[in-house]
């Protein structure tokens, strides 16, 4: 197979490969402006496909450092933030994972927020992995329309209080690679740095995680990126939804203090998983026309995590007391 000419001289993305890939003893991670360089010349098309896929792999295989990080989500942000003199979100929220096991009753957490005062912009990705239930294909089953532009979530966020973004309208080179999953087999540092993107510059931002190990590394990447309130844990499926049949453990940043903060279990045994999923049990529930102990207690225990974020409660249970007023007394006839 005949390889792409390039000229005699070595490549400029070269030398980030060969600091990864020069074996156990000779391979460091990048430094914080390495990885900003690096990142940036991906967003501007200077590295060549092969270069990308070698890339990403040696640092999926490697894990990324905070400080890599950091730089990769400062050179993204770069590449599209429109400077705005007053953010239209006060929650940034991340959903990229996907459901597979239980339904995205996360959703119903951010809407009841956004029904409370709270405007929540949520971005992500779908249909990257087989077998889960993304966001941006639920919400037509709650009647609200994703916005194609930053432009156009700026005007529903200003009007509802809530607007979801797919990645390909405001990153679509991030979303070029997070769709290369389908061709490499696994996934690499951009389903990590996508969540911590904060598009809109909001004050608080929440985030979900799949692998407990990569907590630390968002809390402290975002202070690195001086976001003054984060929070991250380990949500169900790797969503920003607290999974009521465990502990969680929350860890965030507040104008550049860590704190961790364990919320114990709400339920002393665990439920069965669903056989089907299926989306209109969303609006049943928020209707109240089923009852479901778990996806209540879902709802409600993943808004007590972003009211006690927003500083809306001085304890756990402030907060918990709020968010259940808040679905006890929702407009069921929203949906």
């Amino acid at each position: 197979m005949a390889m792409q000419a390039y000229d005699k001289e070595e490549h400029p993305f070269a030398p980030f490969i060969r600091i990864l890939g020069k074996g156990k003893k000779g391979t460091r991670a990048l430094t914080r402006d390495e990885a900003y360089e690096a990142m940036r010349m991906i967003m501007a098309g200077e590295v060549l496909p092969s270069q990308l896929g070698a890339f990403l792999m040696l640092m999926r295989v490697k894990e990324e450092t905070r400080e890599e990080l950091a730089g990769f989500v400062h050179a993204a942000r770069d590449s599209f933030t429109q400077p705005l003199d007053v953010s239209p979100a006060d929650l940034d929220w991340s959903s990229y994972a996907g459901k597979r096991r239980h339904l995205p009753w996360f959703l119903l957490s951010a809407l009841l927020l956004a029904e409370n005062g709270v405007s929540v912009f949520m971005h992500g990705a779908g249909g990257h992995t087989n077998g889960r239930i993304y966001t941006q294909n639920v919400l037509a089953y709650l009647g609200i329309q994703a916005a194609t532009s930053m432009q156009e979530s700026q005007q529903q966020l200003l009007s509802n209080r809530f607007s979801y973004l797919s990645l390909e309208h405001f990153c679509p080179q991030l979303f070029e690679i997070i769709e290369l999953r389908r061709i490499m087999g696994l996934r690499s540092p951009v389903h990590t740095l996508v969540r911590l993107l904060n598009p809109f510059n909001a004050a608080y931002s929440i985030q979900g995680i799949f692998h407990p190990g990569y907590r630390q590394v968002h809390q402290e990447a975002a202070l690195l990126l001086n976001q003054p309130h984060v929070s991250v844990f380990k949500g169900e499926g790797g969503e920003v939804e607290r999974n009521p049949d465990g502990d969680c453990l929350v860890q965030s940043v507040h104008e550049g203090v860590l704190s961790d903060e364990l919320w114990p279990a709400l339920f002393q045994r665990r439920h069965m998983k669903p056989d089907d999923l299926d989306p209109q049990q969303l609006v049943l529930l928020w209707r109240g026309e089923i009852s479901d102990e778990y996806a209540e207690a879902a709802v409600t225990g993943t808004a007590a995590v972003a009211l006690r974020l927003l500083g809306k409660g001085d304890n756990q249970e402030d907060a918990h007391a709020l968010a259940l007023g808040y679905w006890n007394n929702r407009d069921k006839q929203r949906f």
